[in-house]
């Protein structure tokens, strides 16, 4: 009967030192920039290369693109030739993710802001709509907020203006956040669970696109795991909404309305209107977190009159922007 005992205890302590090491090498891994997309190139800047493509004629406004969390320059696939037709478009992969470095550090908002900056210097880029998805929305209101001369407006995706306790990720996604068990789930994850993972970023019953499940493979756990954290801290010092206002950039937040993420996106969209003047806001029928992918056409046509504009904010909004994007009243109001 001691000899049973002593070999349970013995295999019980094998786990746990396993499980540690484990946690250890995963914490701990790094991968390298390597080119994920059709036409993509490396940009070797101080905090890291990060993987970028172009598309449309170079003396077109430029539209720099940023996507969600745990997501990749793909996930603009079916957006950017609408864009690219008059518009110089860059889309870039945030350090961590698609074929960008993966550091075992980094994943701040302001210091993801800071690296797109970078590029667009890099490639001359100035003046630039940028548009944001999810995380990407706090990254480009950073842009803003941080080198304002980079950016004419913006547009949110699917960001809240602060992160809430109902708002969440999924199931899967807690479990990769779990102490310890998110490393071990990490470490052995199948492509099934990643994919039911992903479902949360669509309306109900959206297939989800085998490629999405491959940027998320792409991913360390340094950066899967710091990414949202990183977001969520943004946020929660000073709301998405305020620092928009702050930047007097004119802005345009898209949300769907079956969102499975975010709660309430008709009252967070408000959330907006009431604090940013002259805020454009639009509620997007049949989509779920991501109508960039869900609704390309629909998404296009709202980012192509909002680039056109040429009014300041809080001016009256174009009347091709009217037939797809919602105004405010129409009554300024201070800030």
């Amino acid at each position: 009967m001691r000899r049973s005992w002593k070999i349970l205890i013995g295999v019980v302590v094998v786990l746990v030192v396993l499980t540690g090491l484990n946690a250890l090498a995963v914490d701990s891994e790094t991968k390298s920039a390597g080119v994920t997309e059709p036409g993509g190139r490396l940009l070797d800047l101080q905090g890291g290369e990060l993987e970028i493509t172009e598309r449309g004629p170079r003396d077109g406004s430029p539209i720099v693109l940023v996507h969600c969390f745990s997501c990749a320059i793909n996930w603009w696939d079916r957006v950017m030739p609408m864009l690219a037709r008059d518009h110089r478009v860059v889309a870039i992969d945030l350090l961590g993710h698609g074929g960008s470095e993966k550091p075992t550090s980094g994943y701040t908002i302001p210091n993801q802001a800071d690296l797109v900056a970078e590029a667009m210097h890099r490639l001359g880029v100035r003046e630039a709509m940028a548009v944001g998805h999810s995380l990407g929305g706090s990254v480009v209101t950073a842009l803003a907020e941080r080198s304002p001369q980079l950016v004419s407006r913006v547009t949110i995706i699917d960001t809240p203006p602060n992160h809430r306790g109902e708002d969440s990720l999924g199931l899967v996604a807690k479990l990769g956040f779990a102490p310890v068990i998110g490393e071990l789930f990490w470490g052995f994850k199948p492509d099934a669970a990643v994919e039911k993972g992903l479902e949360i970023a669509f309306a109900p019953g959206f297939p989800v696109p085998d490629e999405f499940v491959d940027d998320v493979n792409r991913m360390t756990y340094s950066s899967f795991h710091d990414s949202p954290e990183g977001s969520d801290e943004y946020t929660d010092e000073e709301s998405l909404d305020r620092r928009m206002r702050r930047t007097g950039k004119p802005l345009l937040v898209i949300m769907g309305a079956e969102e499975q993420i975010i709660t309430d996106p008709a009252e967070r969209l408000a959330e907006y209107r009431q604090t940013v003047p002259g805020a454009r806001t639009k509620l997007i029928e049949g989509a779920g977190h991501s109508p960039n992918v869900e609704k390309p056409a629909e998404v296009a046509a709202l980012l192509l009159a909002f680039a056109s504009e040429k009014s300041a904010p809080g001016a009256k909004i174009s009347a091709k922007a009217q037939e797809g994007v919602q105004n405010r009243d129409g009554v300024r109001r201070q800030p």
